[in-house]
């Protein structure tokens, strides 16, 4: 049987970002989502995940569909992820007031891009595209392109809609699904609570969201996502805690 695969944000790290790669090595978490640094940066930022035994299982960057960089953006994005051997583009798209119908094709040419580059867009639960289920199902069936699919966030959709299930919502958007972020929520729309996964207070089934994606077929890169808490101040140690906790709670579930 396949296992899951594990990965981590540095931005998990929160005011420790800058040492994520060291920390993840040492908490056992052998993959990572990262954004594209700059190409003259490239050099240094292989040499830290040699140095660290990484994988870069995924690169991450957003897109404003509206502005004229949208599509230079991305191609930075895909050469990012050929040149570091990762095969998903987690991309938050926004028509930033374009007509949809202009943004389905720029994401459709933006599939192609991916494509020559080896990689798949996993577009993020971000409003407008993909605020749920149902407007991410019909983004990606209106693009139809093989190269551009969802990635599931099942805290994205408490904080940017009322009265959803986040679980009932899996169950649409896994045909198209092709990464997962983990977050912790209170279920609450516009609730910045992101901290530790299963820490007190959240109401995430991760155990389910697991069971539910491997009987599709899907073991990962289910990638942890934790953003912190509004307002709050927080030690470094209680930072990488949280990293280290998510990674104890899921191994105490038995999905890693």
């Amino acid at each position: 049987m396949p296992t899951n695969l594990l990965a981590c944000r540095p931005q998990s790290f929160g005011q420790c970002e800058k040492d994520a790669f060291k920390l993840m090595a040492e908490l056992g978490i052998k993959n990572v989502e990262m954004p594209v640094p700059e190409e003259k940066d490239w050099p240094a930022r292989h040499a830290e995940i040699k140095k660290y035994g990484l994988t870069v299982t995924s690169v991450s960057g957003g897109a404003n569909l509206s502005e004229a960089d949208a599509i230079q953006k991305v191609t930075h994005l895909a050469k990012g992820a050929k040149e570091f051997g990762a095969k998903i583009i987690f991309l938050s798209v926004k028509t930033g007031g374009r007509n949809v119908e202009e943004c389905y094709k720029l994401i459709r040419e933006m599939g192609d891009i991916v494509k020559a580059h080896g990689a798949t867009l996993a577009l993020e639960t971000h409003p407008d595209m993909v605020t749920n289920a149902d407007i991410g199902v019909k983004t990606v069936t209106a693009v139809n392109h093989p190269n551009v699919k969802l990635n599931y966030d099942c805290s994205n959709l408490y904080y940017y809609n009322e009265g959803v299930d986040h679980i009932a919502e899996l169950k649409k958007f896994l045909p198209h699904t092709i990464a997962v972020h983990l977050k912790a929520s209170q279920g609450k729309p516009k609730d910045w609570w992101f901290p530790a996964l299963h820490e007190s207070g959240d109401i995430i089934n991760y155990p389910e969201i697991f069971r539910l994606c491997n009987a599709a077929g899907f073991y990962g890169p289910f990638t942890m996502e934790i953003e912190g808490i509004q307002g709050e101040k927080i030690s470094d140690e209680t930072a990488i805690a949280r990293v280290a906790n998510s990674v104890k709670y899921l191994k105490s579930i038995k999905v890693i």
